[in-house]
């Protein structure tokens, strides 16, 4: 195995591009909000920009959900008259009026309105493109160059529109296959092809618009970091039109877990996220080609992307039922479940961790699919997600990859009942204290210093280590049992010692840098909660107002001192 290589340190911030705010928006965040953001961070010093997935999404509304690994989400496009130029000022001013714009512009996203408000502009600006000769013939070349992924997509979002959803497996009969899908199109082509347009003419809007955001980062010398799920929603465009890369037996997840105590299931046999396994011996056949196309899209927008679940690549977790089923299941013994599945219970596969054989075929399994994901990323940095339960084999493996995986500091244990001290980090490591899917640090602090009180027994040892940790770690001078209450010197400090450390990537959640409590998604739970919390402030509210513009001050000052 090769030794990482020693690279520059940067620091980085996350915020989805949902979250974003501007007082002109149309109800969420898009690529102006996210060129803001880009602005902000140069002038603080930051040299990463953290987004999550933008990829397409479904009902749910959950980017890592997407229906489709390759097209990008409408919802982020600004349809400005300024930046669509076939969209005239009446016909903006007439649509956003008609939609009460100024509603969706107070509190979360509200999905289903921004999406009809979105796509009635989607609609009006396609219906001038033919009048912008420019513009036309560019759209005509992206239709051209694209097709191989860009007119089976478009079919998909047609047949969504034709049947209120995307779970192709309860759309009629006549559509319910790709096969029978393109027999339903010949049918009557000419009274579709309009709808097929419109969805192609918003991929253009996309990536014409996200390339330009791409090329802007890099003028203000920030990277854009994006995210690619381990898996693909099994009710997507890739599913449906290409079913033989993809075990449609078996869902992806993740093993038991008591950590979550609100959720039975879980606890009992595990996280069903329903993606369903890849068919790895056809994809190594054409070369993975689907990853291969997957990885150098993404890789048209950003310069480094984060995988989650890179643990997937080495084994998954697997469910011989799709989540819908689950709860036909939460009271069963093992004999029963296994009755009701032919003799399948969850488990690892390929193969559990336990044997050294068997570790041994994982790793080769995991060294191969890496490989080829680095190949495929060409100049963009690849950065792995590798919490959970993770095998020893995992991450020296990273590292002679030299992919950085993730350090968070009060799960860092030295061995010796110690936490692991930031300056003993490799530089081959991304480090940060929560992802979107975890607790701001103020929220996590207090939820942690409550249980350090009045917690059972399992519940107190947990929160005093963690606690311990973090102040060992961000060197405050805490008692063991007197938990200062989390304040700003306790946020400040928690900061500073991440970009103190030696990891190559060190970056915080925004909301963590200005002390909010607001969560961006919570696993396992459906609903409007997840995914649609927007921040209470501006960009420029942020470089202008108090406590913001303090806190940014700060925190170029603080980037000055860690030489990040």
């Amino acid at each position: 195995m090769t030794s990482p290589s020693l690279r520059p340190k940067s620091a980085g911030v996350l915020c989805p591009v949902f979250a974003l705010r501007a007082a002109d928006d149309l109800g969420i965040g898009d690529t102006s909000s996210a060129r803001e953001l880009i602005d902000w961070a140069a002038d603080c010093g930051l040299k990463l920009v953290q987004l999550l997935p933008i990829n397409a999404t479904g009902g749910d509304n959950s980017p890592y959900n997407a229906i489709s690994s390759i097209a990008l989400d409408p919802l982020t496009l600004d349809l400005r008259p300024q930046r669509v130029p076939e969209i005239s000022a009446a016909n903006y001013e007439r649509i956003t009026d008609d939609h009460g714009v100024a509603a969706l512009r107070v509190g979360p996203v509200h999905y289903i309105q921004v999406r009809k408000l979105k796509g009635a502009l989607l609609e009006a600006g396609f219906a001038s493109l033919p009048s912008l000769s420019s513009r036309k013939a560019s759209f005509d070349a992206f239709c051209l160059a694209e097709a191989s992924w860009l007119d089976d997509y478009c079919l998909f979002r047609v047949l969504m529109e034709e049947n209120g959803h995307e779970d192709w497996c309860s759309w009629p009969d006549d559509c319910n296959t790709s096969e029978k899908a393109r027999a339903w199109l010949a049918a009557r082509p000419a009274e579709r092809e309009p709808r097929l347009a419109l969805h192609a003419y918003t991929q253009w809007l996309c990536y014409e618009q996200w390339g330009e955001v791409r090329d802007y980062a890099r003028s203000r010398g920030v990277k854009l970091m994006g995210d690619v799920p381990f898996g693909i929603s099994y009710c997507s465009a890739d599913v449906f039109f290409h079913p033989e890369q993809f075990n449609l037996n078996w869902c992806g997840g993740a093993p038991p877990e008591t950590y979550f105590k609100d959720d039975l299931f879980v606890q009992k046999w595990g996280q069903n996220w329903g993606i369903p396994l890849y068919r790895w011996d056809v994809m190594e056949a054409d070369g993975y080609a689907w990853w291969t196309r997957r990885v150098q899209k993404l890789c048209v927008v950003f310069d480094v992307f984060r995988i989650d679940h890179v643990l997937g690549f080495y084994r998954i977790y697997s469910f011989p039922w799709r989540p819908q089923r689950s709860p036909e299941f939460l009271h069963l013994t093992l004999e029963e479940a296994a009755e009701r599945t032919g003799g399948h219970l969850p488990h690892y596969i390929e193969h559990d961790d336990d044997t050294p054989e068997n570790k041994a075929a994982n790793l080769a399994q995991g060294d191969k699919y890496l490989r080829m994901i680095v190949r495929a990323a060409g100049e963009s940095e690849v950065v792995a997600e590798d919490l959970g339960t993770v095998p020893d084999y995992v991450r020296p493996h990273l590292l002679s990859l030299d992919i950085p995986g993730f350090k968070i500091s009060h799960w860092e244990d030295d061995g010796m009942g110690h936490v692991v001290k930031g300056s003993d980090y490799p530089n081959c490591s991304f480090t940060t204290y929560a992802t979107h899917d975890h607790q701001p640090m103020k929220t996590h602090w207090e939820q942690r210093r409550k249980e350090a009180m009045s917690g059972d027994e399992n519940e107190r040892r947990v929160a005093n280590l963690e606690l311990r940790f973090l102040t060992e770690f961000a060197h405050l001078w805490e008692r063991e049992g007197e938990w200062t209450p989390y304040n700003d010197g306790i946020r400040r400090a928690l900061i500073e010692a991440l970009l103190s450390s030696n990891a190559r990537f060190a970056a915080f959640m925004i909301t963590d840098l200005f002390g909010m409590e607001d969560r961006f998604n919570v696993p396992g739970i459906a609903g409007d909660m997840n995914w649609s919390a927007r921040l209470p402030m501006t960009i420029p509210q942020m470089r202008t107002e108090s406590p913001y513009r303090e806190e940014s001050v700060w925190l170029k000052d603080a980037l000055i001192r860690t030489q990040r």
